[in-house]
């Protein structure tokens, strides 16, 4: 479990003066508190009392426990709540202490949890689609990590059947100086690999390894489908079956599939899903707790169908997650960018990185929820103003780095483990440090909702913040020296750690 932290705290000790859960918000406007409960009015009708009433015993009491500064009954029954400066230094404190580390560990119960993501043939590089599957898991498989989970990536992939003789029979024909045929793959890819010697495959995966790995995610396993075919007859001894029409069919609409599933066809050959089945016992087999599928769009129909065979293996549905994502639509110059340099269909993830650099691609493939379509601006992604968002959050950081290198490291460290305050804290710096004690809820949302996305907007929010506070105030020639330096620093951490959970980095100049 992640250390209690002093938001955690209040809501733990003002739940205790309550005698019910309470979940605190910050008002939009700090005149109404630092922080408001609506507990008054969720606990009026079974107290049997009006809830301004419950408000205001709320209130005096939070008050009279040294729990706040002030706090007052506000509306038909929110209790608005007002810390001291204390209590903030003391949280900014407690984020330089913990540094990087600062809301991690929150999991009650750890587990092994192994996430299969991209997961596309070696018969093509990395197009921008797989790179959205690979930049949503790998942020996925980092908010796990961080949460205190331990993760493991894996790469699944397909080495025989149609589209691999369809590669094949491409790369021959080039290398005898034919067109490639007309179902077959194209593209001055295709040529190259024709100019090597031997199998093309490997060459494939090599590329597609470089290019997912300066993508900045490494997997730690790469299965091939031809070693899970020889598994096919043990997974299905385990399954509840019956023989239909000479074929082999699972019972999965007793296990919340809409229809059961053919295994072995009539004719002997075992389907797909015979290999999902014998896929998901091996990962299992493997000692894996949860397992988290990463899958476009057009896998709808996989999620029920993959839970009842986790079922049928003995193991809990909700241990076996399918996340579905969306499409990415790029824009550029206004216009939908239809067209790569080396294939008509597709646009390969290396020209993108090519254009936009790592930073801004996983920036912006994590910017909105799964769920939801992308439309990703090339133009926008390749700024390098403060007009793009990942720049601006970036600079925000390589600003607090450079206030710190002419602090001195001494300076800093020394001022950051007593943070005391001079004088009273202006607003600037009072919001401030309550949005980086978001933090620790933020990621704890976004880690339980498999919603990365939630990140880039909250650090958004967090530069916002910072560039305010730095407008206005002065860090190194003030009378708030050692607390403001400790604020910076502890900015930087939380601006740092925020990039790193969607694999971005976090310059030190810029």
């Amino acid at each position: 479990m992640t250390a209690p932290h002093p938001v955690s705290r209040l809501t733990e000790a003002l739940s205790e003066l309550a005698g019910a859960e309470v979940t605190l918000e910050r008002p939009s406007d700090p005149e109404h508190g630092d922080y408001a409960t609506n507990v008054a009015l969720r606990l009026a009708a079974t107290r049997g009392r009006p809830p301004r009433e419950l408000a205001a015993e709320i209130a005096a009491e939070a008050v009279e426990r040294g729990l706040v500064e002030s706090a007052e009954a506000a509306g038909p029954g929110f209790v608005n709540l007002h810390v001291p400066d204390a209590w903030l230094a003391e949280g900014v404190r407690e984020i330089v202490e913990a540094g990087d580390a600062f809301g991690s560990g929150s999991a009650e119960t750890r587990e092994r949890v192994q996430v299969e993501m991209v997961s596309a043939n070696p018969t093509g590089p990395i197009t921008v689609a797989h790179a959205r599957n690979g930049a949503y898991g790998d942020s996925v498989a980092r908010l796990l990590g961080f949460a205190g989970h331990e993760v493991e990536r894996e790469y699944y992939y397909n080495d025989g059947g149609t589209q691999m003789e369809r590669f094949h029979a491409s790369v021959e024909a080039l290398r005898r100086g034919e067109e490639p045929p007309e179902d077959g793959y194209h593209g001055a890819y295709v040529a190259e690999l024709a100019t090597l010697p031997g199998d093309p495959v490997p060459a494939m995966l090599e590329q597609m390894q470089a290019t997912l790995e300066r993508f900045r995610i490494h997997f730690d396993g790469w299965t091939l489908e031809s070693e899970i075919e020889a598994e096919i007859p043990e997974a299905i001894a385990l399954l509840d079956t019956f023989e239909e029409e000479a074929a082999v069919w699972a019972r999965t609409s007793a296990h919340g599939d809409d229809k059961d599933r053919v295994l072995v066809r009539s004719d002997g050959e075992p389907t797909y899903f015979a290999k999902d089945a014998a896929y998901v016992r091996r990962k299992y087999a493997r000692g894996f707790d949860r397992l988290i599928y990463v899958l476009g769009a057009d896998h709808h129909g996989y999620v029920a169908r993959l839970q009842a065979l986790a079922e049928m293996l003995g193991h809990p549905r909700e241990t076996l997650e399918v996340l579905i994502y969306q499409l990415v639509h790029l824009v550029e110059g206004g216009a939908a960018k239809k067209v790569s340099k080396r294939r008509g269909d597709v646009v390969f993830l290396d020209e993108l990185l090519d254009t936009v650099g790592v930073d801004a691609a996983r920036w912006f493939l994590v910017s909105r929820g799964h769920d939801q379509a992308i439309e990703l601006d090339v133009d926008l992604a390749k700024e390098r103003t403060q007009k793009n968002p990942v720049y601006y959050v970036q600079y925000a950081h390589a600003r607090i780095a450079g206030i710190l290198r002419n602090a001195g490291d001494d300076d800093v460290v020394a001022q950051s483990h007593e943070v005391g305050v001079a004088t009273s804290l202006e607003r600037e710096e009072r919001e401030l440090v309550k949005r980086l004690l978001e933090f620790p809820h933020v990621v704890v949302e976004a880690t339980e909702r498999r919603a990365p996305h939630a990140l880039p907007t909250y650090a958004i929010r967090v530069a916002d913040d910072f560039h305010r506070f730095y407008h206005h105030h002065r860090v190194l020639e003030s009378e708030q020296r050692a607390f403001r330096l400790a604020l910076c620093a502890a900015t930087a951490h939380v601006i740092r750690r925020s990039l790193d959970l969607v694999g971005v980095e976090a310059p030190e100049r810029m």
